[in-house]
């Protein structure tokens, strides 16, 4: 397939066709053509998995229309040579199978071979892609169906699917493995612990692992009767609450009232919404922490507001990656029937 190649270039800025001398990730465009750089892997796609706060501003700007998304998503790459939603800023991750690997590429430190199948684990807001053709798109899953090309330079993470677990629900859990990861980091024994879109796929990862630390009361807040539903039906959710994560003060009150006014140590905010920042702050007592983890989250309307209300608590800006966070969170799915049950009936469409 490849007979020459670009050098080796670990971060991909040669890929920057603008503006240039910029990373991926900040560029405009990008440039997913062959030759391969000798550290590059070449995969042919077969699924991407928008993340949510992304496909659902892009389902509503087309009117929740499948054959407007799809459209919007073809010009999307074509234009960018990523999937990199102008408006959230964030991607997704996917799944292909490996057709080429550099020469260069490190293999000693990240195992593979051509015909490995694996799932991205870095956004594909910064990884060069191609689309020949949208096959299908699932709106209940955030998964669109492919035919098409992508690049993952040396710098990039990935997983290899696993054997033992179907590759749908592997998918629905990788899309989102940064959570629960980074909640097993914060959480700390006989905390009170609120998180703000609690019923989706990072929300009741983030909720199972929460609860593994000894004393900790979880509080899970949602907007939909569906996500509500769910979550009164899952034993490591101690109290639910129904509230638009969007009214601040009334968040506040619920969460108040649910805590008898001690508020949470720690609030972990997974909603895929804009305008939820507030809600976040108020539910955190002076001194605790809020985790936002949300592809929507304005740093502006976090720092500002916190500051406006006199509120002394730590914002944390959450990060994809945690080192093992992938194999942290395939062990909570396997680990749990209940998530397993979960995630296979709502996620794996």
């Amino acid at each position: 397939m490849v007979n020459s190649f670009r050098a080796a270039d670990r971060f991909g800025i040669q890929r920057v066709l603008a503006p240039l001398g910029v990373l991926p990730q900040q560029a405009e465009r990008l440039d997913a053509s062959l030759p391969m750089a000798e550290d590059e892997l070449w995969i042919e796609v077969e699924s991407l998995n928008i993340d949510s706060a992304s496909f659902h501003q892009i389902s509503t700007a087309c009117g929740e229309s499948l054959e407007k998304m799809a459209s919007h998503i073809f010009d999307l790459v074509r234009r960018r040579g990523k999937h990199h939603n102008p408006v959230t800023g964030s991607g997704g991750m996917l799944i292909g199978r490996v057709s080429a690997v550099g020469p260069a590429f490190p293999i000693q430190e990240k195992p593979v071979k051509v015909g490995d199948r694996i799932a991205t684990l870095v956004s594909l807001s910064l990884t060069p892609l191609e689309i020949r053709k949208i096959k299908k798109i699932y709106p209940k899953t955030d998964r669109v169906d492919i035919e098409g090309h992508a690049i993952l330079f040396a710098s990039g993470l990935f997983a290899q699917l696993p054997s033992d677990l179907p590759e749908s629900l592997a998918l629905a859990v990788l899309d989102v493995a940064g959570a629960p990861a980074q909640t097993r980091r914060l959480v700390q024994e006989n905390q009170t612990v609120v998180v703000i879109g609690g019923g989706g796929k990072s929300g009741t990862l983030c909720l199972y692992e929460a609860k593994r630390k000894s004393g900790v009361k979880t509080i899970a807040l949602d907007y939909s009767d569906a996500g509500i539903a769910r979550l009164k039906a899952l034993p490591f959710v101690d109290q639910v609450i129904q509230a638009d994560a969007r009214d601040a003060v009334e968040v506040m009150r619920k969460v108040s009232e649910a805590t008898s006014g001690r508020m949470a140590d720690l609030v972990i905010n997974v909603a895929n919404l804009p305008e939820t920042e507030m809600s976040s702050v108020l539910s955190c007592r002076q001194g605790g922490v809020v985790y936002f983890f949300s592809m929507a989250t304005s740093f502006t309307r976090a720092a500002l507001g916190a500051e406006g209300i006199g509120a002394d608590v730590d914002l944390r800006i959450g990060n994809g990656y945690t080192s093992g966070h992938a194999e942290l969170a395939l062990e909570l799915i396997r680990e749990s029937s209940t998530l397993r049950k979960l995630f296979t009936e709502v996620y794996c469409g």
